[in-house]
């Protein structure tokens, strides 16, 4: 299995864009400001370039690591890591990852798929870190649930993308 940096750097745009249409004023976005106790006056402030590039880094860092919540096959390559002759494509472990790849390597490998552990990984990581911050800063369930369904959507968009592409 070649990792497809490509793939990765293509999915690292998907949740700037799903931001942008998410916390679109029409969408969630007037919603999101009562939540988080903004004004559109306070958001002015930011430095925008730098808000986009290291929210364009922060994905790329999930994409990376999603890679390996939506690849099966992944797991294979982690777990023989170590063994004598892992880069020898004629060692015996070379042979059996072969083997493996031809009989398996394709299976679980589509959007839909990927989707599903996107939606998984926004429900079971995303959601508890966002909650348990929402928790200490004294914020509402509302301001939870509209950034919990910002990334259930973000996560299950880059994972059918990263599982079905890669």
């Amino acid at each position: 299995m070649e990792f497809n940096w490509i793939m990765v750097f293509a999915a690292a745009l998907i949740p700037l864009v799903v931001g942008a249409v998410y916390y679109h004023p029409k969408v969630l976005g007037n919603a999101w400001m009562r939540a988080s106790g903004l004004t559109e006056e306070s958001l002015k402030g930011g430095n925008m370039a730098l808000i986009f590039g290291l929210t364009y880094l922060f994905s790329l860092m999930l994409g990376v690591s999603l890679t390996f919540m939506v690849i099966h096959q992944a797991h294979l390559y982690s777990t023989v890591l170590n063994e004598p002759g892992f880069n020898d494509p004629n060692s015996e472990v070379g042979r059996m990852i072969s083997s493996f790849m031809e009989k398996y390597g394709s299976n679980f490998r589509t959007f839909k798929h990927g989707a599903l552990h996107g939606v998984l990984t926004g429900v079971f990581v995303a959601l508890p870190i966002i909650g348990i911050n929402a928790l200490f800063e004294r914020k509402s369930f509302k301001y939870i649930a509209i950034h919990t369904g910002y990334w259930v959507i973000a996560l299950a968009l880059m994972g059918g993308v990263l599982c079905a592409y890669m």
